[in-house]
């Protein structure tokens, strides 16, 4: 029995671009509209990353310093970065939290021609400040060749149909190729790197959030994912963090040029519960201390067909 009723989703064309100020949460909010999109201008090429997963993850994430306590050198050419190894008390958590992913019931039975469904509440900063909270649905290929849907429509994003970007690569996000990841935290963290090589604009816990929050995970694989995240440098834990929907959890968050991002988990179950960025320097387009990404993700489903809910 459906808790609401389906939809009858007519195709409505790509959103147009919003001319937004650049910084990580863009990426966070404007990752579908690159994935729906056939093409770009080079300028918007530039600005603007292709997401989840991204080129490179399809693009993600650079290779994490592997020097611990130590002045390295930026990967980008910019200014070098102080990066420590996480604390006890941050791994103990991570561990804790890879337990709980690996107990977790995978899904029985998934089909190709089937499509993960989230829906979640988010907010995302633009040019106008940060929106409204409002709800979010997608529907993703199973196996990445079908044709998904995208429902959010405070941002224009009616019901948006993401046509599938063939040939696949071996960075894209769909369920079965999650399933093709390790299931070991140090080849997980070789993954990681490797694929955060081909952006430099990216990095190893941008990748983490990006699989966290809007894919599905196999059990093993999302288990191998959160150990290999206590290897980067930087990462801390954070007692008490809210969620899009109010819901209190420990976070791991991870701080970089002038952004805060923390994941965020329930305190009881270490089930994932949301994402949320703030900043921690002044940016032209925000100020200090303000929330550029709030979300959180209420239902995570494999279903028959794009516009279905569980």
């Amino acid at each position: 029995m459906k808790s609401e009723a389906e939809p009858d989703f007519p195709t409505s064309p790509s959103p147009g671009e919003r001319d937004l100020p650049p910084g990580r949460h863009l990426l966070l909010k404007e990752h579908l509209m690159t994935e729906i999109r056939q093409s770009e201008t080079e300028t918007e090429t530039a600005r603007r990353r292709k997401a989840w997963l991204r080129p490179a993850l399809v693009a993600g994430a650079v290779a994490a310093a592997v020097a611990a306590g130590v002045l390295v050198a930026s990967p980008f050419g910019s200014e070098p970065a102080e990066a420590g190894p996480p604390s006890k008390e941050t791994v103990r958590m991570l561990e804790d939290i890879a337990d709980a992913a690996r107990r977790s019931p995978a899904p029985k039975n998934v089909r190709d021609d089937q499509f993960v469904y989230i829906k979640s509440k988010v907010a995302y900063s633009s040019d106008e400040g940060l929106d409204q909270l409002h709800r979010r649905e997608i529907w993703m290929s199973v196996d990445g060749k079908h044709t998904g849907l995208l429902h959010e429509p405070v941002n224009d994003h009616d019901n948006v149909r993401m046509e599938p970007e063939l040939p696949l690569s071996d960075s894209d996000g769909n369920y079965r190729n999650l399933e093709k990841l390790p299931t070991d935290p140090v080849n997980m963290f070789d993954w990681l790197n490797k694929v955060a090589d081909r952006d430099s604009n990216g990095k190893p816990f941008v990748v983490v959030g990006d699989i966290t929050r809007e894919a599905l995970m196999p059990p093993e694989q999302a288990a191998a994912l959160y150990l290999a995240a206590a290897k980067i440098p930087g990462v801390k834990l954070d007692d008490d963090a809210v969620d899009a929907a109010g819901r209190h959890g420990v976070a791991i968050a991870h701080e970089d040029d002038g952004e805060r991002t923390e994941l965020i988990f329930d305190k009881k179950t270490k089930a994932y519960l949301g994402e949320r960025t703030v900043l921690t320097e002044d940016k032209p387009y925000a100020e200090k201390g303000d929330v550029v990404a709030d979300t959180a993700v209420l239902e995570r489903k494999v279903v028959d067909k794009a516009g279905e809910r569980p």
